[in-house]
């Protein structure tokens, strides 16, 4: 078995409304089963969904304090009065101030834009910027993706006599700032029907308000800034997405051009991923680590030379923000094992700071920290000189951060965000109280499910489902992101054909995958990023995979192939890892202990050790310096087991989920005894090799053999003292192989005929005669050629059914909820 990552939720259907839309749209089913579990259930719904167009968005006007905004800025033109922008340093705010650019000059105003520094300035309206606004005779500001907390700057400008115009779209905090006009549809009471813009959506709107059309050459913009800000792709979202994403495709932005082509990708074929794993990073990049005007002004320029010199720049600069995002992220992790080690558990949420973090890339740790610990995070940089934290949140789901930071108002000076993702700035010495805190709200809020992953799967799919035809009609579902993500299929029983790591480091894992139903079917190959080490945990032998992906095209030299992108996987069967054969089994046991120490979580089913089994009535001494690091047990012929160190002792074979064969048993009789005890395990490993087959395999010891080798060892008892062996020196005299002679000492012992020494063996003087048939050993033998061949000589296919085959209860599946 191996656990998969998170708890998988799979969509509930109505096959009868899926076959009405196939049937009323001519849709195939794969596709109309996907519309109907995403809720899209009326033909019309449907119908529109798929190939509706902006005529669907909402009127401006019903934004709250628009009709405001849109007056205030007239008069600001009418007047001749300069106006400022004043935007975000994040890909949103860039792609609203560049939005405004456009807008201002197309309505022939004077007017600037200003981005605060990151680094220095911080986020949103400050009082530093105000005066030097007031200095510049700027008599309006509009700000872009940001103000909605600003009570106190908003309130320090109308005191310089500067009025202020907030769009935002962030959640507002309980005291509003008192805007000339605030527009924002997450405002109390604002009527307006979609509540989920982004801040370069709210621009958009407010520009449609100005010029009383709907501006369609701006919607490159909006799909950058509402891609990269991670806004749910629905509802108005996704229709000017889906309209700016296809206007991307024939752009006539230089910049827009010029940031493509440094990221290789054509501009024909961008799509929503794209903007979000390629441009995004690029733009964020100059805001991060320097200052965004890079960005806007690479966003607005029309001169070609400007925009690819300006995109070059922003290349470098994301390569250098990776750099620093790797050194952060493994200090940042050091830090929480280091907590991990001293509390012996994980903390319930993660507040993490240090000087000289970079807090232009703070939040991109966070996330990192999320995806590796899914723990609710926050990752401050302190400024040393004034004992500053500035921080970024990321939340898990269950956890509003927004919400837990308004229970921590008092230890900051600043904070905003919504759920999922929040800023903040605070002293360092409240650092403590702050991780004090959420640690409880954590507590308090969240169950012990909540602490594991849930990834959603639209359907249970049939692998013939993996198709050309069915890829290309899912992506009229798109444009894809949050909200509406990739449609994610399960597919289960899937048969492994071959398996192996990719990448510069084997990071990542690529499988060849086929029907588990049908061995005639074409095989699929599947990729997971970042799942190679998983590689250690499947064994090719015998493992039967559940997959939950997306579809994808690989194209490869002309070649069009489906493809399934792996998000999580499980083995939900008893796995065998076959290593018979080894040359030294107990090197494969002390590397396979070693691995343990070290498995995923997905392997890992409680703190039970590996149980190593050797079948005889002694341990074998190769097994003997592994007593402090594993359980180790042995089974007789009769198949009782006997723990043979402390680990064995203390916990019971049963509740063991990974169980070595270390060598052959005598008789299938001390397997079933092992399947029937073997309740828990997870994964079989077999280390034996033929060496354990010697006993002179086929052969089969007679009587008159017994009695040649009784008669040696009388001998051998009356004439020397062996110095080679008593076995080996048996064996020499009889012409047998020592493997062979000590089985038939072992008979004689159990016999009552001989006594085990330390040197070997020594007969029993007046032992009466015994019938051979009175030994287990001696059946057992007989048997042996069954035994091997279920055991040696099997295919792992093979043998693992033999185990399984006294297995106490059949095979559970992970319950998936």
């Amino acid at each position: 078995m191996l656990q998969a990552k998170a708890r998988w939720n799979v969509g509930k259907l109505e096959e009868e409304q899926a076959q009405t839309i196939a049937q009323s749209l001519q849709l195939s089913p794969l596709l109309s089963r996907l519309l109907a579990v995403r809720g899209i259930t009326d033909i019309e719904h449907a119908a529109e969904y798929l190939h509706g167009g902006t005529d669907r968005t909402h009127d401006p006007f019903l934004l709250d304090g628009m009709d405001r905004a849109v007056e205030r800025i007239r008069r600001a033109i009418r007047d001749g009065e300069k106006i400022r922008v004043y935007g975000d340093y994040d890909a949103d705010g860039v792609s609203s101030t560049s939005l405004m650019v456009h807008l201002l000059n197309q309505l022939d105003c004077s007017f600037d834009t200003y981005i605060p520094h990151r680094v220095h300035e911080g986020y949103g309206l400050n009082k530093a910027a105000l005066d030097a606004a007031k200095a510049q005779g700027i008599g309006l500001i509009v700000t872009v993706d940001t103000g909605i907390s600003a009570v106190e700057q908003v309130a320090y400008a109308a005191s310089l006599g500067i009025d202020i115009i907030v769009t935002d779209h962030h959640e507002p905090p309980e005291q509003l700032p008192a805007a000339y006009a605030l527009v924002n549809p997450k405002k109390p009471d604002c009527p307006y029907p979609y509540k989920h813009l982004a801040g370069v959506g709210v621009a958009f709107k407010l520009a449609q308000a100005l010029l009383g059309r709907l501006p369609e050459e701006l919607l490159e913009y909006v799909a950058i800034g509402t891609i990269a800000d991670l806004m749910p792709l629905t509802g108005e979202n996704r229709i000017m997405v889906k309209q700016g994403l296809e206007r991307m495709r024939a752009t006539s932005c230089a910049g827009i051009r010029a940031l493509l082509g440094v990221a290789g990708v054509a501009v024909k074929e961008v799509n929503s991923t794209h903007i979000g794993f390629s441009l995004a990073p690029r733009i964020n990049a100059s805001g991060r680590l320097l200052s965004a005007d890079a960005a806007v002004q690479l966003l607005t320029t029309t001169n070609e030379q400007e925009a690819e010199q300006l995109a070059n720049e922003l290349d470098q600069l994301n390569k250098e923000r990776q750099r620093i995002v790797d050194d952060m992220t493994k200090q940042a992790v050091a830090m929480v094992e280091e907590l991990i080690a001293a509390a012996g558990e994980l903390p319930k949420a993660i507040v993490l700071a240090q000087e000289g973090w970079n807090v232009g890339v703070i939040g991109i740790v966070a996330s990192k920290m999320v995806d590796r610990y899914y723990r609710p995070t926050i990752i401050l940089g302190i400024d040393k000189e004034t004992g500053m934290a500035k921080g970024s949140a990321r939340s898990i789901a269950g956890f509003d951060m927004y919400r837990a930071l308004t229970h921590c108002d008092d230890l900051m000076d600043h904070f905003g965000g919504h759920q999922m993702a929040a800023g903040m700035t605070l002293e360092a010495g409240n650092l403590p109280e702050l991780g004090e805190r959420l640690c409880k709200l954590a507590a308090e809020w969240l169950t012990a499910e909540d602490y594991m992953p849930l990834l959603h799967a639209d359907l249970v799919c049939d692998f013939e489902d993996i198709n050309l035809e069915n890829i290309r009609q899912l992506e009229q579902l798109g444009p894809f992101g949050a909200g509406n993500p990739s449609p994610r299929l399960l597919f289960t029983g899937l048969a492994l054909n071959e398996m192996r790591t990719i990448g510069k480091e084997h990071q990542h894992l690529k499988l060849s995958l086929q029907s588990g139903a049908r061995e005639s079917a074409a095989a699929v190959e599947a990729v997971g990023f970042g799942k190679g080490s998983l590689s250690e945990w499947i064994s090719p032998a015998s493992a039967t995979l559940d997959v939950l992906g997306e579809l994808s095209v690989n194209e490869w030299n002309g070649v069009r192939r489906p493809q399934i992108m792996i998000q999580d996987l499980r083995v939900p069967t008893v796995q065998l890892f076959d290593w018979r054969g080894a040359a030294k089994p107990e090197r494969k046991v002390a590397e396979l202990l070693e691995k343990l120490k070290r498995k995923p979580a997905q392997a890992a089913s409680g703190n039970w050790p590996a149980a190593v089994v050797s079948f005889g009535s002694s341990l074998p001494e190769a097994l003997k310096p592994f007593s402090a690091d594993t359980a180790l047990w042995t089974v007789d012929i009769s198949a009782r087991f006997h723990p043979q160190n402390e680990l064995a002792r203390k916990f019971s074979i049963s509740e063991a989920r990974d169980i070595v064969l270390f060598s052959i048993p005598d008789t299938m009789e001390q397997i079933e005894a092992l399947g029937s005890q073997a309740g828990a395990v997870e994964r079989y490993y077999a280390v034996y090799g033929d060496t354990d087959s010697d006993r002179q395999a086929g052969v089969m010891p007679g009587r008159d053999m017994f009695k040649t080798v009784y008669g040696a060892a009388v001998w051998l008892e009356k004439n020397e003292t062996p110095r080679t062996g008593y076995c080996q020196a048996i064996a020499k005299r009889a012409g047998l192989s020592p493997a062979l002679v000590r089985f038939m000492m072992e008979v004689f012992a159990e016999l009552g005929l001989a006594e085990p020494t330390a040197d070997g063996y020594r007969l029993v003087p007046s032992a009466t005669k015994k019938d051979l048939s009175a030994s287990l050993l001696y059946r057992a033998r007989m048997k042996r050629p069954d035994v091997e061949q279920a055991m040696l000589y099997s295919s792992a296919k093979e043998l693992l059914d033999k185990l399984m085959e006294y297995q106490p209860r059949e095979t559970l599946l992970e319950e998936i909820v």
